[in-house]
């Protein structure tokens, strides 16, 4: 059970609700915030004070008088007028994450939402009621408003949602699962759709998983290291103690203890006593992109439990503040980051399997790992597979954030892009899997040629994981098939665990 009270999410809790499904509530600490932010709407809307999104149009329309008769309607309305997101619908563990993140942000007390309308967006949580969320729309300020109106049309018994694996109305969604949809209040709907609660679960979730990509990262580079002969010294913890980034020690340390006892890799090999930077300096590219991760999962963790609407309500203090918390521009920068250090992890691994395919470069290893070069290719077009998308991580790593575009008659004249930054340093987490798990069959191919036997303790255990779903090749076969199975091994998790149940202390 995940209790929010919008000051203590974690990461971890984020995966659990996410990825399976743990049920959410809200902490009782909230209630009382809660309840008195929305008695204070009320007293306004009573007074007739004129207060942005409450008794105001939005945007450009800020300046337009509304009502306290036309108050629910203008709630109604901007649902409706914003839900103009387009594209491919947000996976299911986003959109799990969305609703969570919203619901713990309106928690904190200073939304103006009631109680019973955020204990529903947690019902449908719960009962597996996901909300048809395209994935293309948002400037990332005012928050993430096309996307999170779709999620709010649901709420309403409007658009689309996905329930027992069927696409269904909004409302035939909601009948199926028992819960009744919501007549949004006063304040409501801005409360609902003015936050970065898209960018952050898209960032987050990435983030998590890049963190497990970088142990596997430090797993496939053993494995290359031992396949071409290497030169472990350059990984002692001398070299890495007058460097001071954590990251750097952290990895250097993971490849001597996976490398431990192997009688491939040896601190001195003759007639060489260096190797090539994608070997000799992994530590130093593996360590930044670490160094990297931890500034992103930190601005993570902060945006988890910040409030992101507008305007906020300071009940005790009886003021309503417009500002812009919703802006995206903490995240844009963060996730921007993230990509670029994820593009950095696939480039350095696509160049260690261009050595294990080169002649010229492998220290012995056959062409194309193939026996019978010429009329078997071998790896030749496996290193292309892992080429193109290290390219296209370099398109992908532009960053989002540095550009702008102005919206509502340049009301909004700075918007942050960062739901595209997140979205995009997804792409090149999946270009990244691909290409470091070309690196591990690689490395296995590699090592079959050198001979298992000789392979250290953890790398021996990775080696034979691999080698229960791709085997050895000696002639041509076809590839992608073993290419999708290497990605899975690595996208379950399976590799770092064979690596730590024989090598434990990884990090």
């Amino acid at each position: 059970m995940i209790l929010l009270d919008g000051k203590s999410l974690t990461i971890e809790q984020v995966i659990a609700a996410a990825k399976r499904g743990e049920r959410v509530e809200i902490d009782s600490s909230a209630y009382g915030r809660i309840d008195r932010a929305r008695e204070y709407v009320e007293r306004k809307l009573d007074e007739g004070a004129a207060v942005y999104g409450l008794t105001t149009g939005f945007g450009k329309f800020s300046d337009t008088y509304i009502s306290c008769d036309d108050t629910a309607v203008l709630q109604r309305n901007l649902i409706k007028s914003h839900a103009c997101a387009m594209g491919e619908p947000l996976s299911e563990e986003v959109v799990r994450a969305v609703m969570l993140l919203r619901a713990n942000a309106l928690c904190r007390g200073n939304s103006g939402i009631r109680r019973s309308t955020i204990e529903t967006l947690l019902a449908m949580l719960n009962c597996g009621v996901h909300p048809l969320i395209p994935e293309k729309g948002s400037l990332g300020a005012s928050g993430d408003l096309a996307p999170l109106a779709h999620m709010v049309l649901v709420l309403m018994g409007e658009g689309e949602a996905f329930y027992k694996g069927e696409r269904l109305s909004g409302d035939e969604a909601m009948r199926r699962a028992g819960i009744t949809p919501v007549e949004l209040a006063a304040k409501e709907g801005l409360a609902l759709i003015n936050g970065t609660q898209v960018m952050t679960a898209i960032g987050c979730l990435t983030s998590y998983d890049a963190k497990e990509l970088c142990l596997t990262a430090d797993i496939a580079a053993a494995l290359s290291i031992e396949a071409l002969l290497g030169i472990k010294k350059a990984f002692d913890p001398k070299v890495h103690e007058l460097r001071l980034h954590s990251g750097q020690k952290v990895c250097a340390a993971n490849l001597l203890r996976l490398l431990e006892g192997s009688a491939l890799a040896q601190d001195f090999q003759p007639g060489r006593v260096q190797d090539s930077y994608s070997l000799r300096c992994a530590p130093q590219v593996h360590g930044a992109c670490r160094d990297a991760l931890e500034y992103v999962l930190a601005a993570v963790r902060r945006e988890l439990n910040t409030v992101t609407d507008n305007p906020l309500i300071f009940p005790d203090e009886d003021e309503v503040i417009s500002g812009g918390n919703f802006h995206g521009e903490p995240m844009a920068l963060a996730f921007d980051f993230l990509g670029i250090a994820l593009a950095e992890i696939a480039n350095i691994s696509e160049r260690r399997t261009e050595r294990l395919v080169n002649p010229a470069l492998s220290n012995g290893l056959p062409a194309f790992l193939t026996v019978h070069g010429g009329l078997n290719s071998g790896y030749m077009i496996v290193q292309y597979a892992a080429a193109s998308m290290v390219s296209e991580n370099k398109v992908l790593a532009h960053p989002a954030s540095v550009d702008s575009i102005p919206s509502s008659a340049n009301q909004e004249d700075h918007v942050s892009m960062g739901t595209t930054a997140a979205r995009k340093a997804a792409q090149i987490l999946d270009n990244a899997r691909k290409v470091v798990a070309i690196e591990l069959m690689s490395a296995c191919q590699a090592l079959y040629f050198r001979g298992e036997e000789k392979l250290a303790i953890a790398t021996k255990s990775v080696y034979d994981t691999v080698r229960k779903i791709v085997p050895p090749i000696n002639e041509d076969v076809i590839m992608y098939p073993y290419l999708n199975a290497a990605e899975m091994l690595v996208t379950s998790g399976k590799v770092n665990s064979a690596a730590r149940s024989a090598c434990p202390g990884l990090l």
